[in-house]
């Protein structure tokens, strides 16, 4: 007959409850990319209007540098608004590791 000798192994892990600021860390990564969508938003609109009125006026480089821009300002602008949801994402995922 075997005997079996059970031992209790102790639980070891991380202490994350130990390290604070993740509320402060997530408003202070809000109020950034608030400011980056909001300058995102405002390059749309200029970029928009040079091509508009670069179309109009047959200046066709300032319609193609207007294109250009509004292109990238709505990347910019997509990622920013991507990245809040991000960020949230990797600090709920670190909170409950």
């Amino acid at each position: 007959m075997t005997m079996k000798l059970y031992t209790a192994l102790p639980m070891v892990g991380p202490d994350f409850g130990a390290v604070g600021g993740s509320s402060q860390l997530r408003a202070i990564v809000g109020a950034l990319l608030t400011y980056g969508l909001i300058i995102s938003v405002l390059m749309v609109v200029i970029c928009a209007a040079t091509w508009a009125i670069g179309s109009a006026q047959g200046s066709w480089q300032t319609a193609g540098k207007g294109k250009t821009g509004l292109f990238v300002a709505l990347g910019g602008a997509a990622l920013t608004g991507g990245a809040l949801a991000w960020a949230n994402w990797l600090l709920d995922v670190g909170a409950t590791l």
